[in-house]
């Protein structure tokens, strides 16, 4: 039995807490530089890895956007849609497991 649906939702779990640690790094370093002060916006960057089972998804690490300070209302929008996108995954993650569950049982029988 595969569990490529298990594994590409997990890797896609992990990329989106990634992207929440970066959002909340980049408010912290903000708050803390001050309010006249400028602080560069880390972006997440991703990277999709073939592997044997199938593609997943892999956190690569930040890139800076020139010119581009961090703004409280954009990191906010940047942690509800990792947050949606972690939801989905683990949506997609809890039906796979369930469709394991029941594949187990049916062989049992």
């Amino acid at each position: 039995m595969s569990l490529d649906l298990l594994l590409a939702a997990a890797s896609g779990m992990d990329a989106q807490r990634a992207a929440l640690d970066v959002a909340a790094r980049n408010v912290a370093a903000a708050e803390a530089a001050g309010p006249n002060a400028s602080y560069r916006r880390a972006i997440p960057q991703f990277r999709l890895v073939q592997s044997a089972g199938g593609a997943i998804v892999r956190f690569a690490g930040t890139r800076t956007e020139r010119g581009v300070n961090v703004d409280i209302l954009t990191e906010m929008l940047a942690v509800m849609n990792a947050s949606r996108a972690y939801e989905s995954n683990a949506s997609i993650f809890d039906a796979g497991k369930r469709l394991a569950e029941r594949t187990m049982e049916l062989e049992r029988s």
